[in-house]
Protein backbone atom coordinates (compact mmCIF):
# COMPACT_ATOMS: atom_id res chain seq x y z
CA UNK A 1 0.00 0.00 0.00
CA UNK A 2 2.78 2.36 0.85
CA UNK A 3 4.38 1.70 -2.55
CA UNK A 4 1.12 2.54 -4.33
CA UNK A 5 0.98 5.96 -2.72
CA UNK A 6 4.52 6.72 -3.79
CA UNK A 7 3.94 5.38 -7.29
CA UNK A 8 0.69 7.33 -7.56
CA UNK A 9 2.42 10.51 -6.44
CA UNK A 10 5.22 9.88 -8.92
CA UNK A 11 2.74 9.33 -11.76
CA UNK A 12 0.90 12.53 -10.81
CA UNK A 13 4.09 14.57 -10.80
CA UNK A 14 5.22 13.00 -14.08
CA UNK A 15 1.89 13.78 -15.77
CA UNK A 16 1.96 17.35 -14.46
CA UNK A 17 5.43 17.86 -15.91
CA UNK A 18 4.45 16.25 -19.21
CA UNK A 19 1.51 18.64 -19.55
CA UNK A 20 3.79 21.64 -18.95
CA UNK A 21 6.46 20.60 -21.47
CA UNK A 22 4.69 21.60 -24.69
CA UNK A 23 4.27 25.19 -23.51
CA UNK A 24 7.88 25.34 -22.38
CA UNK A 25 9.16 24.26 -25.80
CA UNK A 26 6.92 26.84 -27.47
CA UNK A 27 8.55 29.56 -25.37
CA UNK A 28 11.90 28.90 -27.03
CA UNK A 29 13.87 26.07 -25.48
CA UNK A 30 17.44 25.12 -26.26
CA UNK A 31 18.49 28.72 -25.85
CA UNK A 32 16.51 30.16 -28.74
CA UNK A 33 14.82 33.54 -28.65
CA UNK A 34 12.15 33.83 -31.33
CA UNK A 35 10.32 37.04 -32.23
CA UNK A 36 7.62 37.85 -34.78
CA UNK A 37 8.48 40.47 -37.39
CA UNK A 38 6.26 43.10 -39.00
CA UNK A 39 8.23 42.62 -42.24
CA UNK A 40 9.11 39.92 -44.75
CA UNK A 41 12.22 37.79 -44.31
CA UNK A 42 14.58 39.87 -46.47
CA UNK A 43 13.46 43.23 -45.06
CA UNK A 44 13.76 41.87 -41.51
CA UNK A 45 17.38 40.89 -42.11
CA UNK A 46 18.07 44.14 -44.00
CA UNK A 47 16.86 46.10 -40.99
CA UNK A 48 18.86 43.94 -38.58
CA UNK A 49 21.95 44.43 -40.72
CA UNK A 50 21.49 48.21 -40.68
CA UNK A 51 21.10 48.26 -36.90
CA UNK A 52 24.19 46.09 -36.43
CA UNK A 53 26.37 48.07 -38.83
CA UNK A 54 25.34 51.37 -37.21
CA UNK A 55 26.64 49.94 -33.94
CA UNK A 56 29.98 49.03 -35.52
CA UNK A 57 29.26 45.31 -35.72
CA UNK A 58 30.56 43.49 -38.78
CA UNK A 59 28.23 41.57 -41.07
CA UNK A 60 30.25 38.57 -42.23
CA UNK A 61 27.68 36.91 -44.48
CA UNK A 62 24.09 36.53 -45.46
CA UNK A 63 22.77 33.21 -46.65
CA UNK A 64 19.47 32.85 -48.48
CA UNK A 65 18.51 29.24 -47.76
CA UNK A 66 15.41 29.41 -49.98
CA UNK A 67 17.54 30.55 -52.93
CA UNK A 68 19.97 27.70 -52.27
CA UNK A 69 17.11 25.20 -52.22
CA UNK A 70 15.85 26.54 -55.54
CA UNK A 71 19.29 25.98 -57.11
CA UNK A 72 18.97 22.25 -56.43
CA UNK A 73 15.36 22.03 -57.61
CA UNK A 74 13.77 22.08 -54.17
CA UNK A 75 11.36 24.48 -52.51
CA UNK A 76 11.78 26.12 -49.14
CA UNK A 77 9.65 28.96 -47.80
CA UNK A 78 11.57 32.23 -47.40
CA UNK A 79 14.42 31.52 -44.97
CA UNK A 80 17.63 33.52 -44.60
CA UNK A 81 20.52 33.82 -42.17
CA UNK A 82 22.78 36.69 -41.19
CA UNK A 83 26.18 36.11 -39.55
CA UNK A 84 27.65 38.98 -37.54
CA UNK A 85 29.98 39.87 -34.72
CA UNK A 86 32.84 41.90 -33.37
CA UNK A 87 36.17 40.74 -31.95
CA UNK A 88 35.74 43.32 -29.18
CA UNK A 89 32.99 41.16 -27.68
CA UNK A 90 33.84 37.72 -29.04
CA UNK A 91 37.52 37.61 -28.14
CA UNK A 92 37.04 37.86 -24.35
CA UNK A 93 34.56 34.99 -24.55
CA UNK A 94 36.97 32.89 -26.57
CA UNK A 95 39.77 33.52 -24.07
CA UNK A 96 37.49 31.93 -21.47
CA UNK A 97 36.58 28.94 -23.65
CA UNK A 98 37.60 28.72 -27.29
CA UNK A 99 34.89 26.16 -27.97
CA UNK A 100 32.38 29.04 -28.02
CA UNK A 101 33.89 29.70 -31.44
CA UNK A 102 31.46 27.04 -32.64
CA UNK A 103 28.68 29.58 -32.00
CA UNK A 104 30.64 32.74 -32.81
CA UNK A 105 30.22 34.81 -34.83
CA UNK A 106 26.58 35.13 -33.88
CA UNK A 107 23.76 34.29 -36.25
CA UNK A 108 20.13 35.28 -36.67
CA UNK A 109 17.66 33.36 -38.82
CA UNK A 110 14.54 34.85 -40.36
CA UNK A 111 11.90 32.56 -41.82
CA UNK A 112 8.33 32.53 -42.98
CA UNK A 113 6.31 30.29 -40.68
CA UNK A 114 3.53 28.00 -41.87
CA UNK A 115 0.91 30.57 -40.82
CA UNK A 116 2.56 33.21 -43.04
CA UNK A 117 4.10 35.20 -40.19
CA UNK A 118 7.81 35.98 -40.27
CA UNK A 119 9.97 34.92 -37.34
CA UNK A 120 13.41 36.09 -36.29
CA UNK A 121 15.40 33.76 -34.06
CA UNK A 122 18.80 33.86 -32.42
CA UNK A 123 20.66 32.14 -29.60
CA UNK A 124 20.27 33.60 -26.12
CA UNK A 125 23.72 34.70 -24.88
CA UNK A 126 22.89 33.36 -21.39
CA UNK A 127 22.45 29.93 -22.96
CA UNK A 128 25.86 30.24 -24.62
CA UNK A 129 27.43 31.04 -21.25
CA UNK A 130 25.83 27.94 -19.77
CA UNK A 131 26.60 25.71 -22.77
CA UNK A 132 30.30 26.54 -22.66
CA UNK A 133 30.60 26.86 -18.87
CA UNK A 134 31.81 30.45 -19.06
CA UNK A 135 31.30 31.96 -15.62
CA UNK A 136 33.85 34.79 -15.68
CA UNK A 137 32.25 36.96 -18.39
CA UNK A 138 28.82 37.84 -17.02
CA UNK A 139 29.14 41.50 -18.05
CA UNK A 140 29.99 40.55 -21.63
CA UNK A 141 27.03 38.18 -21.90
CA UNK A 142 24.68 40.79 -20.41
CA UNK A 143 25.94 43.37 -22.89
CA UNK A 144 25.40 40.91 -25.75
CA UNK A 145 21.89 40.05 -24.58
CA UNK A 146 20.90 43.70 -24.24
CA UNK A 147 22.33 44.63 -27.63
CA UNK A 148 20.73 41.65 -29.39
CA UNK A 149 17.40 42.44 -27.79
CA UNK A 150 17.63 46.07 -28.91
CA UNK A 151 18.84 45.33 -32.45
CA UNK A 152 16.29 42.60 -33.09
CA UNK A 153 13.46 44.82 -31.86
CA UNK A 154 14.63 47.51 -34.29
CA UNK A 155 14.57 44.92 -37.06
CA UNK A 156 11.09 43.55 -36.43
CA UNK A 157 9.01 46.58 -35.41
CA UNK A 158 7.69 49.37 -37.59
CA UNK A 159 9.33 52.59 -36.49
CA UNK A 160 11.94 50.57 -34.61
CA UNK A 161 14.88 51.64 -36.77
CA UNK A 162 15.74 55.28 -36.19
CA UNK A 163 16.69 57.33 -39.24
CA UNK A 164 20.31 58.28 -39.58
Amino acid sequence: MRHRIHIGAFVGIFLSLAIMLPSASHAGTDGLIIKTSDFDVIKTLDRLGIALERAGITIFARIDHAKGAKKVGMELPPTALIIFGTPKIGTPLMTSNRMIGLDLPLKALAWQAEDGSVKLGYTDPAWLAKRYGITDRDKVFKKMAGALGKFTEMAIKRGGLPKQ
